[in-house]
């Protein structure tokens, strides 16, 4: 009895990968050991330096002096101590662009819509695990106070013996952190303060927020 025929092969001849495409996946390979390899040594390099943000914020503040006279000028000189912390004991840290913050009566940076004074610091350093303060003598030009105005501040001063203030600024940061490198925040400063008329210290509880 005659053996059948063998059936041909419906899939064809086997077709070999294309040299290009070994080459691609050996490139990608070795790509994506690198930043495996990376990402260890920055999580081991984080472990070992455990980088902490830098701070800013108001040490104290007074109310120096206050001028009010009965045709709604007002004046006010202000004492405001900051002060900037690096608690990373193996970097120093640099504060630069200038560190700006208003001084004011609303959230704006004015005293009822008026501005008063702007606090500037030249870029410095601070290095590791240390502070530095900021001593800032701000004195206000004479301030005509519309009829409004003049009426919240004679109730501050006649019911309260406080003046509200707003103090807002940012300052930017850089350190670098070992194998992390330079690493770059801005901080941010937003303080609602009330200082009494008598020129009491006061200590507020107002720091930076990174971003």
């Amino acid at each position: 009895m005659p053996m059948p025929n063998p059936k041909p092969s419906v899939l064809g001849p086997q077709r070999r990968t294309n040299p290009l495409i070994w080459c691609l996946a050996f490139i990608c390979a070795i790509l994506a050991t690198i930043i495996i390899v990376a990402g260890i040594i920055v999580f081991i390099g984080y472990l070992v330096i455990r980088p902490k943000l830098p701070l800013l914020y108001v040490h104290s503040a007074r109310l120096d002096k206050l001028s009010y006279t009965q045709a709604g000028i007002l004046a006010v000189r202000l004492i405001i101590i900051m002060k900037a912390e690096n608690h990373n004991m193996k970097a120093h840290v640099s504060f630069y662009d200038t560190i700006r913050l208003m001084c004011g009566r609303t959230r704006r940076g004015s005293y009822h819509g008026l501005s008063i004074a702007q606090l500037v610091a030249d870029p410095f350093d601070v290095r590791k695990n240390t502070s530095r303060e900021l001593n800032y003598v701000v004195e206000s030009s004479p301030i005509p106070l519309e009829p409004p105005e003049q009426y919240l501040t004679e109730q501050s001063l006649a019911k309260t013996k406080v003046v509200p203030f707003f103090l807002k600024g940012s300052s930017r940061t850089r350190w670098r952190v070992g194998p992390l490198g330079s690493v770059k925040f801005w901080l941010h400063i937003n303080c609602h303060i009330q200082l009494p008329t008598d020129n009491t210290v006061v200590y507020p509880d107002c720091s930076t927020k990174s971003h």
